[in-house]
């Protein structure tokens, strides 16, 4: 079993979006698992290069939506037809073309609603302290900076090797980032 580090991690500082892609590349290439990168701004093809798994918010919100619509067809059928029934002009208890504006609003309502509650549970949030916020330089993620942490949980990660790699990838700066 793996001793635990007295470190969080290694963090390297790029300048340009595609060094932290070529970097992040590279980390997978080598063996690392436990990446992470921080950007200011959404960088095309870096979450493939990380290995990020796909998210399982499309199948929350379809799960939620589908929640709301049942919910609000039945809702509207047990009050019209079994809880107060009451015949107006000959029509039908159960008339769900009338049914469909509350069904369908329902289902919105719900399925945006899944959608935030799972965004927020699936990035881990609210999240007031991370690791990262001990590196001073790391301020800079949301102006020009890119940074690419590897964390010391990773079962590839030994700190003189992989400061070594980092180097390798002609970061401006390698940072160890405490816990």
């Amino acid at each position: 079993m793996k001793e635990a580090s007295p470190i969080y991690g290694l963090m390297a500082e790029f300048e340009q979006p595609a060094q932290i892609v070529a970097a992040a590349v590279a980390a997978r290439d080598a063996g690392y698992r436990l990446v992470d990168a921080y950007t200011p701004f959404p960088v095309e093809g870096l979450p493939e290069a990380i290995g990020f798994p796909r998210t399982r918010l499309p199948l929350i919100i379809f799960i939620g939506g589908l929640v709301g619509c049942i919910g609000g067809f039945y809702m509207q059928y047990w009050c019209n037809a079994v809880n107060y029934p009451i015949n107006v002009g000959g029509r039908p208890y159960n008339s769900w073309p009338m049914f469909i504006p509350v069904t369908f609003e329902m289902t919105i309502l719900c399925a945006a609603t899944a959608a935030v509650v799972g965004l927020f549970a699936l990035n881990g949030l609210p999240m007031p302290y991370h690791p990262v916020f001990n590196v001073p330089q790391f301020a800079q993620a949301s102006r020009n900076r890119f940074f690419l942490c590897i964390q010391a949980g990773d079962a590839k990660f030994d700190l003189p090797s992989t400061r070594n790699f980092l180097d390798g990838l002609k970061p401006h700066a390698v940072y160890e980032v405490q816990p």
